[in-house]
């Protein structure tokens, strides 16, 4: 990804585990993305956290040392899954075990989606699947979008911004 483009990223926890169900890996994510917002890294204009994936429309707008901070992001948050689980269950973390060069672990399937959104009508349409993930019939997390905690469309029905991270889209498109 490109440093001042917009995309609509797609994550996946390996194997399609559902690792994302716990609120506590939930919150991971929301802290990381806290930091490198803050810290002008990301600008994130929507999201939705699943229990096995997560999309996000964001912009990366400098790099975080060295790497990039999508970089960042998986490899914080696989150390911070990483930390949680072994305290809580060896078994559970068998799922995650993937022994390379470079790591023992691996908690996010490899080569995540990536498009580059270039106009306000793609950003609208993705911002749309984004918000209604949770509603789908194999999902069912809730009746209406506003209602996910774990997502941006709250802030684009009320304004609230629960976890203080979102722009919105209008201020980029």
């Amino acid at each position: 990804m490109l440093q001042n483009e917009v995309y609509f990223w797609t994550d996946t926890i390996k194997d399609w585990n559902k690792l994302l169900e716990d609120d506590h890996y939930k919150m991971i994510i929301i802290n990381c993305w806290k930091e490198l917002v803050t810290r002008k890294k990301i600008c994130i204009y929507g999201f939705v956290i699943m229990p096995n994936h997560l999309h996000i429309l964001w912009e990366m707008l400098d790099k975080n040392g060295k790497e990039t901070p999508y970089a960042s992001f998986n490899k914080f948050t696989s150390h911070q899954f990483l930390d949680t689980i072994r305290k809580q269950s060896s078994k559970r973390l068998n799922r995650y075990r993937e022994v390379t060069i470079e790591r023992n672990h691996r908690f996010w399937q490899r080569d995540p989606l990536a498009i580059n959104i270039k106009a306000r009508p793609v950003v609208e349409q993705k911002l749309n699947y984004i918000h209604l993930n949770p509603l789908q019939e194999h999902w069912s997390l809730v009746r209406r979008p506003e209602n996910y905690k774990w997502s941006s469309a709250r802030f684009y029905e009320t304004g609230e911004d629960e976890f203080g991270i979102i722009t919105h889209y209008r201020e980029r498109f």
